[in-house]
């Protein structure tokens, strides 16, 4: 009886909750590296490290320059943290779609490999 209620779950409920679990990792994976506040800041200044002009043409011109490095390496430092979490998200989601397709053959492939375990 029992062994009827786990193949039951197995082939329902459990891969239903593989599937759900997968899918919460890969939105915690997004959550955990902030995408979402990365795209919407990605042409702010770098740690708000900003110059402000002072008076005379060199200085503002020294401003814009420093201004501009620091978006740049802003830019540089959140597209860096995008290509991460996407790389991590494409790699989480390949090995859980791997994971669902082989979930149903798990039962019956460590009984077959008992069986030609105990034959041999």
């Amino acid at each position: 009886m029992l062994a009827l209620a786990f193949f039951s779950w197995w082939y329902s409920r459990g891969w239903q909750q593989l599937g759900e679990r997968i899918l919460n990792l890969i939105k915690e994976t997004e959550r955990s590296f902030s995408v979402s506040l990365l795209i919407r800041t990605l042409f702010k200044p770098w740690r708000r490290i900003i110059t402000y002009p002072g008076s005379g043409l060199a200085a503002h011109f020294q401003s814009l320059v420093d201004n501009s490095i620091s978006r740049l390496v802003g830019l540089a430092v959140r597209l860096a943290v995008l290509f991460a979490a996407l790389i991590t998200t494409i790699v989480l989601t390949l090995i859980g779609g791997v994971l669902l397709l082989v979930w149903p053959l798990l039962p019956p492939g460590i009984l077959l490999t008992l069986l030609l375990g105990f034959t041999k």
